[in-house]
């Protein structure tokens, strides 16, 4: 039992090269920006529960047509009535859960922290590992990921495939209210910048957070990859508008739980068991609302396959 135990934590032979003559914290490939993360605002949820109270209306009707509204130029005429009416059973969201238990022995951790300590590297990269999951269930989520939040009347397909400036305008018309930025697989922003450069507008960059991003209409292409590309190379685009005061896509998490660490993860002591074993319950509180159809629209069919072959004159 003892082995066993100790196969599900940090082994003595990993603990010891990492305390003896390195300098370096753990590297770990698989970490990601996740800046989808650091662009969404995030709201703090009571209740575990996030209710998104909409407009009722009907189809091709207007809130001004609704409420009955008069322009009056002169004279003193009867001012119709009004009132906008609310939906009688608003969409609610709960907060979604990643739970992992954290296994230290504490052998381990009394003797092999010298140059680093052996624990505080062992919750960094399992919360790092907890994030990189959350940054993928905020967009492929079945019940709120952004990628199935998006409105049939705001979903959209590429004319030839490859993402070209056209098809990225069109995503803007449908997202005009103050669009934040479009969210893309790395290769699907390759993709768009061949065929942008190719019709002689190479796009601009901006620097965001301290690192370059490409832009179109003034909007960045953000990239992440988590949004999937399937087995014929195609994958989708998303153009958010992001804020509650903006009627956009917010993040919800829920914050001042026991043991936090940071707004809406904490980290909690569990115990030491009869082999020494020392238990760490990581837990992140987190979902995300999309306020109004038009704050997300979604482009598809985008193809990342797409080269092409420049022919220069001859000198």
């Amino acid at each position: 039992m003892s082995t066993n135990a100790s196969q599900s934590s940090l082994s003595v032979p990993a603990a010891r090269n990492l305390a003896t003559a390195t300098v370096t914290v753990p590297q770990w490939s698989a970490i990601t920006p996740r800046w989808l993360h650091k662009l969404l605002p995030w709201v703090d949820v009571d209740g575990g529960v996030y209710r998104v109270n909409q407009v009722v209306t009907k189809p091709g009707e207007t809130v001004e047509k609704q409420s009955a509204l008069l322009t009056v130029d002169g004279g003193e005429p009867k001012l119709p009535t009004a009132f906008v009416n609310y939906e009688e059973n608003p969409r609610e969201y709960h907060l979604s859960t990643i739970q992992t238990i954290l296994h230290t022995h504490t052998r381990v951790t009394d003797l092999y922290s010298n140059r680093i300590d052996q624990l505080r590297e062992q919750v960094r990269l399992t919360v790092e590992a907890v994030k990189e999951r959350e940054e993928w269930e905020l967009l492929n989520h079945p019940k709120f990921g952004l990628v199935h939040e998006v409105a049939p009347e705001q979903q959209i397909k590429t004319r030839k495939a490859a993402p070209t400036p056209d098809d990225l305008d069109e995503l803007l018309t449908l997202v005009w209210k103050k669009p934040a930025f479009f969210l893309a697989h790395p290769k699907a922003i390759a993709a768009f910048g061949r065929e942008a450069t190719r019709r002689g507008v190479p796009p601009p960059t901006v620097s965001i957070f301290g690192s370059p991003f490409i832009t179109w209409r003034g909007i960045p292409l953000i990239p992440s990859n988590k949004l999937a590309i399937d087995k014929a190379g195609k994958t989708s685009i998303l153009l958010l508008r992001v804020g509650e005061a903006q009627q956009g896509v917010v993040g919800l998490q829920k914050a001042g739980v026991t043991g936090e660490v940071e707004p809406g993860l904490s980290v909690r002591y569990m115990g030491t068991n009869e082999h020494s074993i020392a238990s760490h319950l990581v837990t992140r509180y987190f979902s995300a609302a999309v306020l109004t159809p038009d704050a997300i629209a979604r482009l598809d069919n985008v193809s990342v396959g797409e080269y092409h072959t420049y022919v220069y004159p001859k000198a």
